[in-house]
């Protein structure tokens, strides 16, 4: 028979869960840094997007169309912003939230990642875009946040918990 946890292994796990979903959510604002730099230097595409999934470079977008140019720099920008944004959400809902057994931050955290995921990857596969060296580091921060989320439910559903 299993023993019985107490309050305290509740709360460990809760904030253990709670801690691991809010370094996702700094691994998503990491990743948006990256993404935002990129778009100033001459690599110009993304991260692990390289010459076997485009075959022009910043200076034959710029040659080709300066607008075109802008107009691709401007949505790194716009892009790395939305993805560091709802890093910050999600670090900010599990750190000050979910730690304390808000189900409601909980539910948000998880919906706000989801959200973002679904929208966002699928995306990369018709067109070739799926790398590893593009989407690996995605990936990693979701394998973390769903470790995070499990262990975080676990001390959540428990009795005993804050309920909101």
């Amino acid at each position: 028979m299993p023993a019985i946890q107490t309050s305290q292994e509740k709360q460990s796990r809760l904030r253990t869960g709670a801690a691991l979903m809010a370094i996702a959510g700094l691994a998503f604002v990491g990743y948006a840094a990256v993404f935002l730099v990129l778009n100033f230097t001459g690599a110009f595409l993304e991260l692990g997007i390289g010459p076997d999934e485009v075959d022009k470079g910043k200076a034959e977008v710029e040659a080709f169309s300066p607008e075109l140019s802008h107009y691709i720099s401007h949505l790194h920008i716009a892009l790395s912003g939305f993805i560091a944004a709802t890093g910050l959400a999600i670090t900010a809902l599990c750190w000050f939230g979910v730690r304390r057994g808000e189900r409601w931050a909980f539910g948000t955290a998880v919906t706000v990642a989801v959200v973002g995921l679904v929208v966002s990857v699928p995306a990369h596969y018709p067109w070739g875009l799926a790398t590893l060296g593009h989407l690996g580091p995605v990936y990693v921060a979701v394998a973390i946040f769903l470790a995070g989320v499990a262990v975080a439910y676990s001390g959540m559903r428990s009795p005993g918990m804050k309920h909101s």
